[in-house]
């Protein structure tokens, strides 16, 4: 048995599909404490844009993605190596949850019944559930598959989170599946299924600079979001409930503009926020993939498109970047140097009846995808 396994590990080591020009690989990225091994899995498309994913956390390491003259940038934050991802991070890359975002003092009811869940993160003086907990999904082994398909190389991550762990009701088996298209697009389609009643919203965080990793600053991007409201929030940044427009506000980018030119406006939610760091309602006219926000680097000339299932997406600036992070190739990661913009159902929505609801019982499929497309101006 043990001869047959390292055979298998040596086979998949050296695995490289390709088909219609797309091309899978995998080498080894080191181990965990624990001693398992941890793989790095690269996915390139015929235009040569490269995306790196490693199965712990499901991280984006890398991200080359071709500029207007061709030349290929990194344009995602993260660590030279796996020994970073490990020691602290603030999520770069990682697939979120059980509950991405907050759950206001890691608390909600199902059917009656209370559960409390596990609170890593604290906000006027309030302790707060964030990202799935102590041990979220962006720090555990997922079973990863390579493949490819006659459009795109793809990797399916599986994954089963346990009954009671981080306070989650319910064996919640996860699948998570990346696939880069010939049209420059990062697809993440994601599916679960639980034997008990519970809550779940996955997404996925990396850490945007359309610019290049450590070049200039994200803040003079071109951003629009499709949404003419936010969900406001609390001293605790867990939403009030309410549904604010943001027409008038530093929040509205209905139209594309410079978060630099907003972010420091006289508004109480970005004092609360320390910037931009809500969830954004989005405009949404029918079901499946729809548009929800784009991102413009002038320089570079690249262009991203979010397009996606879900109700909500959350902009975060990088406000708790301050320098202390050094990130791949030796570069301090500054005061807002990156942003996610993190599709989801809203944060705290089982403590919110007026909320898309977040709950998944036995029987049923969690099912959800968003595109990260590519081009240039």
């Amino acid at each position: 048995m043990i001869k047959f396994v390292s055979s298998l590990l040596a086979f998949f080591a050296a695995l490289t599909a390709v088909a219609e020009n797309c091309l899978v690989s995998l080498v080894r990225y080191g181990e965990l404490p624990g001693g398992e091994a941890v793989h790095l899995y690269t996915l390139k498309n015929a235009n040569g844009m490269v995306v790196e994913i490693t199965n712990y956390g499901g991280i984006v390491t890398r991200m080359l993605v071709p500029d207007r003259y061709g030349k290929l940038e990194d344009v995602v934050l993260g660590y030279n190596s796996l020994d970073g991802y490990l020691e602290a991070t603030p999520y770069f890359g990682a697939i979120v949850g059980v509950y991405g975002n907050r759950i206001a003092g890691g608390r909600f009811e199902l059917d009656g019944k209370a559960y409390q869940l596990t609170t890593n993160s604290e906000a006027g003086g309030v302790p707060v559930h964030l990202h799935g907990g102590t041990k979220g999904l962006d720090k555990v082994l997922w079973a990863a598959r390579p493949s490819v398909q006659k459009n795109g190389a793809s990797l399916v991550l599986n994954y089963v989170h346990p009954d009671g762990a981080e306070g989650f009701p319910g064996n919640i088996r996860m699948r998570v599946v990346y696939k880069l298209t010939n049209q420059n697009a990062l697809e993440v389609s994601y599916r679960a299924t639980t034997d008990k009643s519970t809550v779940i919203n996955l997404t996925q965080h990396s850490y945007y600079n359309l610019n290049g990793n450590g070049r200039g600053t994200p803040l003079e991007h071109e951003l629009m979001i499709n949404a003419d409201h936010i969900t406001p929030v609390t001293a605790q940044m867990v939403p009030t409930g309410e549904l604010m427009p943001v027409k008038g506000t530093p929040f509205d980018f209905t139209s594309p503009a410079k978060p630099g030119d907003q972010i420091g406006g006289d508004h109480p939610q970005l004092e609360l926020g320390g910037g931009f760091d809500h969830n954004w309602v989005l405009n949404r006219s029918e079901e499946g993939l729809q548009l929800a926000a784009t991102v413009y680097e002038p320089q570079s000339g690249r262009f991203m498109e979010v397009l996606t299932e879900e109700p909500g997406i959350q902009y975060y600036a990088g406000n708790f970047l301050d320098g202390s992070i050094i990130g791949k190739e030796g570069q301090p990661y500054e005061f807002r140097s990156g942003f996610c913009l993190e599709t989801q159902h809203y944060p705290d929505s089982p403590n919110h009846p007026n909320f898309p609801s977040t709950r998944l019982d036995p029987g049923e499929i969690y099912k959800t995808k968003t595109v990260y497309r590519f081009s240039v101006r």
